[in-house]
């Protein structure tokens, strides 16, 4: 049986860490951030380009779940609406396959202490403040487990998640 893990959140909640954690965590993991189907410049977002980077997100998702060397499949991106969530699991090969969605969640205050330190140490721009603030609310919404990230260890967290 294969488990594939679909971890969404906004910006600087924690995703990446998060997952990369648990791959290590898990035996036979392989990792797959969305932003790497859309790390562009420029970056435009279209109806191409996003029916385009799901196409190559559920094609890459596919071929980990077929390759026999992995059995836990880790996802990461912001989904904040149902609609990519779903659209996702839909294009999945679902055949002995296990698939958990998770939203990370944090309090406005945690968020905005990380993205600002993000923001000081020059990983991030100003401009994804307010973008991650505003979308916070929309995981409150999704049909996904909610896994609160404030005041706890990367460690604690993956460890919540290979229980699921």
């Amino acid at each position: 049986m294969k488990n594939v893990y679909l971890v969404g959140g906004t910006m600087g909640v924690g995703k990446t860490t998060v997952c990369q954690q648990l791959k290590r965590k898990l035996p036979n993991s392989v990792f797959l951030d969305g932003d790497w189907c859309w790390d562009a410049d420029p970056f435009w977002v279209t109806e191409e380009t996003k029916k385009m980077v799901l196409e190559n997100i559920c094609f890459l998702l596919n071929q980990f779940i077929q390759c026999s060397v992995y059995d836990n499949i880790i996802f990461c991106w912001v989904m904040h609406q149902q609609e990519i969530i779903d659209y996702i699991v839909e294009q999945l090969n679902k055949t002995d396959c296990k698939i958990r969605t998770i939203s990370l969640t944090a309090k406005e205050s945690e968020l905005r202490e990380r993205l600002k330190k993000d923001i000081e140490e020059g990983k991030r721009t100003e401009d994804i403040l307010d973008r991650s603030i505003e979308r916070l609310a929309c995981y409150n919404r999704l049909s996904t487990v909610k896994i609160d990230t404030d005041k706890r260890s990367i460690e604690d967290i993956a460890e919540e998640i290979a229980k699921l």
